[in-house]
């Protein structure tokens, strides 16, 4: 970025206002880790910046990690494999439960269940709006999205879209934007009038999962499946570009502060670093972290990057999933330098 000039007249100087120069890209490195309870696997992570908790969904249950303290001894709630979960107003909690096809509503200081509500097939991840102050579920299996209003307490819609949704997030505009992990695409969605509207092709991305809305250049960052980051024009509804990444990402998380996208690659068990300051995405760094973290969370007061993962035994059988050994899970802390 070029600082403007101070412009010289004969009579005196005019002072042009400069722009703020773009601040260098944080070095990150591991600071330690955070023991947590056994809970089978776990899925998506949320952070309450104004509570310092963050939660995890992780297996039948949500654990609850004080960030101030260091303790992740908490485990709240009871679901069926939890893929997402949502701080709200009033201390509550919205959460996935993917294999009996609900939502909960759960008190997140005491861990009581408010609310149980029925959603559409494998309800995985969701995205909190806060015009409407509205949470929308996506249900992979039948390709529908479920709109709820946590104050309610009541499913108000479902909207049709696609079958294979994977992450969402809120654009501008009331617009909603949700990978396809079968189609390779993202479906973008009209919120107002409850509708998808139209599809972006990902060519050369595979399998997308993870995905971040960069509001100060409206481009979308989407997490493939086969080593790449896709870079989308929202305002052109195009893809743009792609970036070499790890293998096994499953989430794109954005610091719109230090105007970082972060990814962790959990095959490879390194986080890139893409920054975000300039018209194109560019990776600037890939921090070393463990095999197995795929998902995570900024603390956006302190820039702190949350993994979660565990050490893992062989699978039990050929082309099976590893076992996370017993005892063994925690949260990676990575900080900004």
């Amino acid at each position: 970025m070029k600082l403007l000039s101070i412009l010289l007249s004969g009579a005196g100087a005019m002072l042009v206002a400069a722009a703020a120069p773009v601040a260098p890209v944080p070095r990150y490195h591991v600071a330690g880790h955070i023991a947590g309870p056994d809970g089978g696997g776990w899925d998506y992570v949320a952070v309450d910046v104004a509570a310092r908790v963050l939660y995890v969904a992780h297996g039948d249950a949500v654990t609850r990690v004080d960030l101030a303290k260091r303790d992740a001894g908490r485990s709240i709630g009871t679901i069926v494999h939890g893929h997402a979960v949502v701080p709200l107003a009033h201390g509550m909690l919205l959460v996935t439960s993917g294999r009996d096809n609900s939502v909960r509503l759960i008190d997140a200081t005491t861990g009581v269940e408010q609310a149980k509500l029925a959603v559409g097939d494998d309800p995985d991840a969701a995205a909190y709006e806060t015009a409407s102050g509205h949470v929308f579920v996506m249900n992979a299996h039948d390709g529908t999205i479920s709109d709820v209003d946590p104050h309610e307490m009541k499913v108000v819609r479902t909207i049709t879209v696609k079958p294979a949704l994977e992450f969402a997030v809120i654009g501008r505009g009331r617009t909603l934007y949700v990978n396809n992990e079968d189609a390779d695409e993202i479906e973008v969605v009209d919120l107002a009038a409850g509708k998808l509207v139209r599809s972006i092709a990902l060519t050369g991305c595979e399998g997308p999962t993870g995905l971040a809305f960069d509001a100060s250049h409206d481009r979308l960052i989407s997490a493939c499946a086969n080593g790449k980051a896709a870079v989308v024009d929202t305002r052109a509804a195009k893809l743009t570009g792609l970036i070499d990444i790890g293998r096994g990402p499953d989430a794109v998380m954005l610091d719109a502060k230090r105007q970082v996208a972060l990814i962790p690659c959990g095959r490879d068990g390194v986080l890139e670093v893409l920054s975000l300051a300039a018209r194109s995405v560019r990776k600037v760094a890939t921090v070393k972290t463990e095999v197995g973290a795929r998902t995570g969370a900024i603390d956006a007061r302190t820039g702190n990057v949350y993994l979660p993962t565990a050490a893992f035994d062989p699978p039990a059988r050929a082309g099976g999933r590893p076992v996370a050994r017993a005892g063994t899970f925690h949260l990676l802390v990575v900080a900004p330098a």
